[in-house]
């Protein structure tokens, strides 16, 4: 509903849109928040799964 409500209110033209920028707004805030370890062999770091168009889904 807050997506539908934020597109209403003009601030993304659709719902695409919006989730795509709230996707990349959160992970972006998820990788700056030093939270992660890089150290971890589990970690990568391929991007979007290896894309490099960060909006494949």
């Amino acid at each position: 509903m807050r997506i539908a409500r934020l597109v209403e209110q003009d601030e993304f033209v659709d719902r695409e849109e919006a989730i795509e920028e709230l996707l990349s707004t959160g992970l972006r805030a998820f990788r700056t928040g030093g939270s992660m370890d890089t150290n971890d062999p589990d970690f990568e770091d391929d991007g979007m799964m290896g894309h490099e168009d960060e909006y494949v889904f």
